[in-house]
């Protein structure tokens, strides 16, 4: 399976188009992107490097300590800050990139050692009018950026000049990559192939005795046989009563006989991500209560992804998965009264209690708003989201006795087209029959 190239191999212009929309909205401001931390299991073990999203977005760097700074105005730059080169250190941690190969490799106007932060990053500061900057982040950063707040407060008023305020770059780089460029497509498209793959591997696995982490082992083996860095997040297997725990990641039940299984999971290539989810009966075939649950949130899975097109607003989405989830509850008895009352007071909430939808990209839960002025945000061509109704049943609620402990989840990932939408997870069937016949199909 061809997998995205590596982050050095993507077109330059891919990054410096996205830092040139950076610019523009940037005005007479300045950008600071430091690197995620690496951050350690225990004592002195790391966990595997994970670049953070922001700065990868804007300029492909991948390496810890790195630091990119975005000055706006009439001459905007673009200067990094990047670990020297260390022969011991990469002796135990791999080769470093360095000062001149960061230069050419990530197309930078300036770039320099992370020893010179300290005596270089206060000037670019006070170039500007405003900092955005991730307030959670701590170090040495964020108190270079703290220390130029309190110059510009002590002696900004005589000269006008100085930053004022910290605005969280979101504010420029969360629209940005909500809509999605056609490399970015692709990785997702890569993503969710790996997705579908590990999805099958796990559902042929299933079987009575089987315990939920040898699901989770067949998921994340076969995203990383498909040159996933490996899973978006942790892989769920979610079995029997577990199912209605919306993120069960402990995986340490053994499956039973009668048993439905949630999967939730997705492949990480590149950085980008996918996301699915299916639910399969351990047996082979859906008992009639199980059937019932199951036909209502695949319908409402097909309602939701027949109203994803460009100028409908999110919302709709959810409210239309919405509709058939309360119509489903009330003809199995979980729910009593009017349709309408039971949607506009949220009485399903107990059985439904997430979004259908989140959008999907660099991050699981990639940023964006769902909402603008108190409006809901218009899908525009370009857009990734998921779509995943479900309903949970826990043990001990008024439903009938088979239909308590129940939880049924169905995910798909959905790209907005030009004229509707493209099921990016499509090859993975959804059906009631296609999940008996891909169940324990390894047996």
């Amino acid at each position: 399976m061809p997998l995205s190239p590596s982050p050095a191999e993507l077109p330059a212009q891919v990054f410096a188009r996205r830092r040139a929309e950076v610019f523009q909205a940037l005005a007479g401001g300045v950008m600071v992107l430091p690197a995620a931390p690496v951050r350690f299991r225990s004592r002195d073990t790391e966990y595997r490097y994970r670049p953070d999203s922001e700065l990868y977005y804007v300029c492909g760097a991948d390496e810890p300590g790195t630091v990119a700074v975005l000055t706006g105005g009439d001459e905007p730059r673009f200067v990094l800050f990047v670990r020297d080169r260390d022969p011991d250190a990469e002796l135990w941690a791999g080769p470093r990139m360095g000062v001149a190969a960061a230069m050419e490799r990530l197309g930078a106007d300036e770039t320099y050692s992370l020893s010179q932060l300290e005596s270089r990053l206060p000037a670019l500061l006070q170039a500007g009018d405003r900092i955005h900057f991730r307030s959670g982040a701590k170090g040495d950063v964020y108190r270079l950026v703290q220390g130029a707040l309190e110059h510009a407060r002590a002696r900004g008023a005589r000269t006008g000049s100085g930053p004022r305020g910290v605005l969280d770059p979101g504010e420029i780089l969360d629209e940005l990559r909500l809509v999605k460029d056609e490399h970015e497509i692709e990785c997702l498209r890569h993503a969710c192939a790996v997705s579908m793959a590990g999805h099958r591997a796990a559902m042929a696995a299933v079987a009575p005795g089987v315990g939920e982490w040898v699901l989770e082992a067949e998921m994340n083996a076969a995203f990383r046989r498909a040159g996933a860095s490996g899973p978006a997040f942790d892989t769920i297997a979610a079995s029997g009563p577990n199912a209605c725990v919306l993120h069960y990641v402990e995986n340490s039940r053994t499956v039973a006989d009668g048993d439905l299984v949630i999967l939730d999971a997705g492949a990480e290539v590149e950085l980008y991500n996918g996301d699915i989810t299916r639910t399969v009966p351990v047996s082979g075939r859906f008992t009639s209560e199980q059937r019932v649950v199951y036909e209502v949130v695949e319908a409402a899975r097909s309602a939701a992804l027949a109203v994803v097109r460009p100028g409908v607003p999110v919302s709709d989405v959810h409210d239309a998965a919405v509709r058939v989830i309360v119509d489903g509850l009330l003809s199995m008895g979980v729910l009593a009264g009017d349709a309408e009352e039971a949607r506009a007071g949220g009485a399903y909430r107990g059985f439904f209690p997430h979004q259908t939808s989140h959008w999907l990209g660099l991050d699981v839960h990639d940023p964006g708003d769902y909402a603008k002025a108190g409006q809901p945000r218009l899908l525009q061509s370009g857009m990734v989201l998921t779509v995943e109704p479900g309903i949970y049943i826990p043990p001990g609620t008024d439903a009938a006795p088979g239909l308590q402990g129940l939880g049924v989840r169905i995910e798909d990932d959905v790209l907005v087209t030009e004229d509707g939408c493209e099921n990016l997870t499509a090859q993975l069937p959804t059906s009631a029959e296609d999940m008996e016949r891909l169940v324990g199909s390894a047996r």
